[in-house]
């Protein structure tokens, strides 16, 4: 059972989640940052929303955090660096908020072109100024759209029925995607000296903050209303509050401020200006699928597994193809490691068949989470596994083919003179080994294994089952490696054993088969 922390608001049906897999979940809302620092120690997982400051002092302080959850998008936050120096994965929850972001966008894009709230605050204290807040209409009008990520396309989607003609700016959109979505991609001075309607769906990094500053606002029309519904920080709040103070630009609408929460803003003061306070993810909706999916992703990071929406894994989401190989390329490197008396400087890491048409890097962190928690006392995650190949000095080659000469799929492990390979066998995906130093055998995996190497003459295995019988070490599976003759033929081959016995095999054991006539070799091995 781990103890989960829990600093903020979270939907209820989230929490439930947890509590079911065993879990002690722990909520504790409103903490200060000194009483966050004494109640994550001893926490297995932290889940925060966005008020929460997860500095590197926090995680510190959690020694045992296995995962931080945010409980929504945007990470600005938490110290992600930090949480990867330490092995502490990161997760989010990057689609349950899209929805409702995008609609929000566009109730603040209506809001601000027709002076709703304005004119709602007029009337309900008393005065009709119908003429004061004349609008404009959307239609025929240009937006500019600053990130055709999700919540921008989504934006682009529901804009489109208004009529709009839309503009973007996104370095990462090829110019026939954007096409598809029917947005003209444009350079970002161009987008902003081109929109009627700006609206920015970024994330907030040092590249990102205030990115929409005054030099880039002197560019736009007069008629500019600007949208922010991402993160505070991307535009200049002063900048912005001056232009249109000075009718450099026509208005602004914005959910998000650099910071927060906040009651006081140059904005404020201006009547062309409409504000909420960070509703952006304020539905129902939403927070059932943030609690729903970052409980799901808590779930995943404790057990181990493969987490999708982790943001600080060197990989990409697993393919569904290649899922199936994790835990095998995990037990492969702890078979790998195992097998070398020390790791050596190189290692390669070859996906092989169909899965090598997919990006392989989630197998070569399954691998090397293996193989460094078989000679870690620390724990090994997926997240802190490359550091600890970094920090070793050992070199990781990652090499994909889809060709493959004798099995589907094949995933080998090679180095310092040792290689091992593994496959998945039959209708239920059965763990193989497969290959060993060259030996070709199938046994699945497992926790104890012994790996002997003896002339290849009758009455070896004989040798060994009574050795192990005696000892009461009953075998569970057992293959036997191809004979390899010397040269000439004068001498007998030698042939190689893996053995999978039930429980771990005795010391002196192992050094009475070490002792027995026609053994040449005797490895202890786990995977």
């Amino acid at each position: 059972m781990a103890r989960i922390l829990v600093t903020e608001e979270i939907a209820e049906g989230g929490l439930d989640r947890l509590r079911a897999a065993g879990h002690e979940v722990d909520v504790r809302l409103g903490l200060s940052p000194e009483a966050l620092l004494e109640s994550v120690r001893g926490a297995h997982a932290l889940i925060i929303r966005s008020a929460t400051q997860v500095t590197e002092e926090v995680l510190a302080a959690g020694s045992d955090l296995v995962v931080v959850g945010r409980a929504g998008i945007g990470l600005d936050n938490v110290d992600v660096d930090a949480a990867t120096r330490r092995g502490v994965m990161v997760v989010n929850a990057p689609q349950s908020n899209i929805v409702s972001a995008a609609e929000h966008t566009m109730a603040l894009l209506l809001a601000q072109a027709r002076n709703i709230p304005q004119a709602h605050a007029a009337l309900v204290a008393g005065r009709w100024e119908r003429s004061k807040w004349e609008g404009v209409e959307l239609a025929d009008k240009t937006l500019g759209i600053v990130g055709l990520g999700r919540i921008g396309k989504l934006v682009a989607d529901r804009a489109r029925g208004f009529g709009m003609r839309l503009v973007a700016h996104d370095p990462f959109v090829s110019v026939e995607r954007a096409r598809q979505l029917g947005v003209e991609l444009l350079p970002l001075d161009q987008v902003v000296a081109e929109a009627d309607f700006l609206t920015i769906h970024l994330p907030k990094t040092p590249d990102t903050t205030g990115l929409i500053g005054r030099e880039l606002l002197l560019k736009a029309k007069p008629t500019l209303r600007v949208i922010n519904v991402a993160r505070g920080g991307i535009v200049d709040e002063h900048a912005l509050a001056e232009l249109i103070r000075d009718g450099v630009i026509a208005g602004a609408a914005l959910d998000v401020f650099e910071h927060e929460p906040t009651t006081e803003s140059p904005l404020f003061e201006l009547e062309s200006v409409v504000v909420t306070p960070h509703l952006g993810a304020s539905t129902r909706e939403a927070q059932d699928k943030a609690g729903d999916t970052i409980a799901d992703m808590v779930l995943l990071a404790l057990n181990g597994d493969f987490v999708p929406f982790a943001v600080n894994l060197a990989a990409a989401e697993a393919h569904d193809d290649l899922r199936p190989f994790l835990p095998l390329a995990e037990r492969l490197g702890r078979l790998f490691g195992s097998l070398v008396a020390e790791l050596p400087k190189t290692v390669e890491i070859a996906v092989e068949g169909e899965i090598g048409a997919h990006d392989t890097r989630i197998v070569a962190l399954s691998v090397l989470k293996g193989m460094f928690g078989h000679v870690s006392e620390e724990p090994v995650t997926y997240v802190n596994a490359p550091q600890r190949a970094k920090e070793a000095g050992i070199e990781i080659r990652e090499v994909s083919s889809t060709a493959s000469a004798d099995y589907v799929n094949l995933i080998t492990i090679s180095g310092g003179g040792h290689s091992v390979s593994g496959t998945l066998s039959g209708r239920r995906a059965e763990h193989r080994i497969v290959l060993i130093d060259g030996h070709t055998f199938d046994v699945p995996p497992a926790d104890h294994m012994l790996m002997v190497t003896n002339d290849d003459r009758p009455g070896v295995i004989g040798t060994v089952g009574t050795l192990l019988g005696n000892a009461g070490v009953n075998i569970a599976d057992m293959d036997v490696g191809r004979a390899s003759p010397s040269e000439d033929g004068t001498s007998p081959g030698t042939a190689v054993m893996l053995i999978a016995p039930t429980s771990p095999v005795p010391a002196d054991i192992v050094e009475a088969l070490r002792a027995a006539p026609g053994i040449l070799s005797v490895a202890v091995l786990s995977a």
